[in-house]
């Protein structure tokens, strides 16, 4: 198994080629481009947090503490139409940060375990669709890139372990018994896994509704342009037209054979 210092510095290490490919490949601001360097190294040590008692844990849960308040204390005041002025928002930040750094960790270690579904390709994915749906931008494009620098930190996680897990002791390789626990899409147990990709179907469906790309049933009528409506709509005259009527009523030979009065 690798070291916290070893996911850390690989991880790391990924996510300067990250930000710099999003930079100067893609076209990010260098802003961007750093911000999704330092995810994907955050993202390298996700996955311990299954073990919230130990230093990975403590520095995850102690980081997102910090940095969530201030990314999502706008929807939080919304949601719960408090209002906006500075005791509460201070008062309300406060809380988030205890919340997340000790309430949230005491949960994940009530029930999760060390190498559970943390350490999985649905976990994964989970990490990567949270911080698309989040992040605290409506461009979906600069949403995706952050998005995809957790997925790579995470993955890249798994796959360092994965590789630890093959022993070269004598030169001939040799599978430790902790192979296969990291990239995995099953877990050990049923409750676990099953909650995992009911999560994950869920943040999935969100995901894709949020970025347009699936629209709920009702919602994909198009409305019909300007012409077409021109163009169905029938003329209803408001009054009829007098012509018509009045050669209908009086013949037009009446009318051209009848002497004109003529006043006396």
């Amino acid at each position: 198994m690798a070291s916290f210092k070893e996911h850390v510095g690989f991880s790391g290490l990924l996510g300067v080629g990250y930000g710099l490919g999003a930079t100067f490949l893609l076209g990010f601001t260098p802003t961007q481009g750093a911000l999704a360097g330092y995810l994907a190294g955050v993202g390298g040590m996700l996955p311990d947090l299954d073990a919230p008692s130990g230093k990975p844990g403590q520095e995850i849960f102690s980081l997102t503490a910090a940095v969530a308040p201030l990314v999502l204390i706008g929807k939080v005041l919304k949601w719960g139409k408090l209002p906006t002025d500075t005791e509460t928002v201070m008062l309300t930040m406060l809380l988030m940060y205890f919340a997340i750094r000790y309430g949230g960790s005491w949960f994940v270690a009530k029930l999760s375990v060390h190498r559970g579904m943390f350490h999985s390709i649905p976990a994964n994915l989970i990490a990567a669709e949270g911080t698309y749906l989040f992040y605290p931008s409506d461009d979906v494009v600069v949403k995706f890139l952050m998005a995809g620098a957790i997925a790579v930190g995470f993955f890249s996680h798994l796959l360092l372990d994965e590789i630890y897990a093959v022993s070269l002791t004598g030169g001939v390789p040799r599978l430790k018994k902790s192979f296969g626990t990291a990239i995995k899409f099953w877990g050990r147990e049923f409750g676990p896994s099953a909650f995992t990709y009911v999560l994950l179907a869920f943040l999935t469906f969100v995901t894709l509704e949020s970025a347009g790309i699936i629209t709920p049933e009702g919602n994909n009528q198009v409305a019909p342009t300007e012409e077409v409506i021109q163009d169905s709509e029938e003329v209803i005259p408001t009054s009829p037209p007098l012509q018509p009527i009045r050669e209908a009523a009086v013949p037009e030979e009446a009318l051209t054979d009848a002497p004109a009065y003529q006043y006396q």
